[in-house]
């Protein structure tokens, strides 16, 4: 099957909405979730989220996740993350192989994923294909499904200023996960539930003039 032709702007878009994960943190809140203890910092480690790749090679992007203990109970308590359980790979690019993956074969997927700079196998997209987790809700942007994940953090990354980084909470309620940290505000607007997809189109072809 011949692969789909890349929209000129897509691979920006991709890109952009990858990249404003990097280096995002994430701690755990509120009190141990077992006993209601008080939680203390216990350690921190890097994550990889995505592998980013061009002409000079692969890029990795790294999350930081801060897991804290409970002075009561012990118990190591981890952060809300912007993966889905089971998976080695940021919940918004597990989205993209699913929602492409619907159209077309996994070795397709990946070889159109390459084309936009994400490196992922197509072994791996087969093994996101089959977890148990809702379809991502999806918006039809440069004449195809893209998962609402991807065009929210897209947007995300214009609001950062240069030389600041996304906070955890922003991509979290951006990837939709988890639910709690929906009607986050987005360039003054707010997208409750599982946003308001049709507010966001209208705004995102305008910013991008699709």
């Amino acid at each position: 099957m011949r692969l789909r032709p890349v929209p000129p702007l897509l691979p920006d878009v991709i890109r952009a909405a990858i990249r404003v994960c990097d280096m995002t943190e994430y701690s755990p809140v509120g009190h141990c979730p077992s006993c209601g203890g008080t939680l203390s910092g216990y350690d921190t480690r890097t994550k990889r989220f995505a592998v980013l790749c061009d002409a000079d090679g692969d890029w990795p992007v790294e999350v930081i996740i801060h897991r804290a203990y409970c002075r009561e109970c012990g118990r190591i308590v981890v952060p809300e993350e912007p993966f889905y359980p089971g998976t080695r790979i940021g919940s918004p690019i597990v989205d993209l192989c699913t929602t492409l993956a619907s159209s077309g074969s996994h070795g397709n997927v990946t070889a159109f994923l390459d084309r936009l700079g994400v490196k992922v196998d197509r072994w791996s997209v087969r093994s996101y294909c089959h977890l148990s987790i809702p379809a991502p809700k999806t918006i039809s942007m440069f004449g195809m499904q893209l998962p609402a994940s991807i065009i929210v953090l897209s947007s995300l990354a214009g609001d950062i200023a240069q030389g600041q980084k996304a906070r955890g909470t922003d991509v979290l309620a951006a990837c939709n996960f988890p639910s709690r940290y929906l009607g986050v505000t987005f360039s003054g607007m707010i997208f409750s539930s599982l946003f308001d997809l049709s507010a966001l189109v209208i705004f995102l072809n305008d910013l991008l003039m699709v």
